[in-house]
């Protein structure tokens, strides 16, 4: 049974392995129905791996996954993308030479009498920008001629063909300029304030302190921190992505404090 508050989609446990190399080890996220979840972590910290497994692509060795409200054992992309997960990859998967209109729709073209229905998805292509307030001057328009923020819009409209409930955006605003960037932020706020749930992933502290609702941290293929966006700064966030805040000097630093506090009890327990 699925509460008004529960996620639409979560993860408890999860691992995976390649070889001799532990990726992730008893990883655990979720999302709720329109709220932005940001995903970030150093390099090598296993943030691609999550979420292709939550996308399919993978399929993990432990831990499960459960999506509105019931564990599912994804076989692959198209399992996931038809459950209602959809996303979008940082190389964005367009082709240049063709329209906006059939990279929304390739691979799920809309036909009629064995042809292919025009008209239907150039209705339907509309529809769906304008749902994003996308600035796209034509559906007619190839890809090639397209600005980096007006593909990347292309790239989230498609996602949004099959209606699903959950869109993760890997680094969206990567090579992005400034204008383009706050264009592509916009759009993620649109789609949470639709009731979808997003997972962000992204290098950016700026990006995700902007638009996130919260912040998941993984360092070395576990969880690392959770913040609520109005509880953390950056330089929370910095330390926690790099473990600044767990290394020999702090440890000692906070033993020398706990031995001191502890000494100052005894000794006022003796005075008394």
């Amino acid at each position: 049974m699925v509460t008004a508050n529960a996620p639409v989609l979560s993860i408890t446990g999860v691992g995976k392995r390649f070889g001799a190399v532990q990726a992730l080890q008893d990883v655990s996220f979720n999302v709720r129905p329109g709220e932005v979840v940001a995903l970030v972590g150093d390099n090598g910290a296993g943030k691609t791996v999550l979420v292709k497994i939550m996308s399919g692509v993978y399929q993990a060795d432990e831990g499960k996954m459960v999506f509105d409200g019931e564990e599912v054992d994804l076989g692959g992309p198209k399992q996931a993308q038809e459950l209602g997960i959809a996303t979008v990859f940082q190389d964005l998967a367009l082709c240049d030479n063709l329209d906006v209109v059939a990279n929304l729709y390739l691979g799920q073209e809309i036909t009629k009498g064995g042809t292919l229905n025009e008209v239907a998805m150039e209705k339907q292509s509309w529809a769906l920008l304008k749902q994003l307030s996308a600035k796209i001057p034509s559906v007619r328009i190839p890809i090639a001629s397209l600005s980096g923020g007006q593909r990347q819009t292309v790239a989230i409209a498609r996602s949004l063909v099959g209606n699903p409930k959950v869109v993760m955006l890997d680094e969206p605003t990567a090579a992005l300029g400034v204008a383009q960037t706050a264009e592509v932020l916009n759009l993620v706020e649109r789609l949470s304030h639709n009731g979808l749930g997003v997972v962000l992933i992204s290098h950016n502290m700026a990006d995700v302190q902007a638009v996130a609702d919260r912040i998941i941290v993984l360092r070395l293929g576990r969880n690392g921190a959770e913040f609520n966006i109005e509880d953390v700064t950056t330089e929370q966030l910095v330390a926690a992505i790099t473990g600044a805040s767990d290394n020999v000097v702090t440890q000692r630093a906070t033993r020398v404090r706990h031995e001191s506090d502890d000494a100052a009890e005894a000794s006022q327990g003796e005075t008394e």
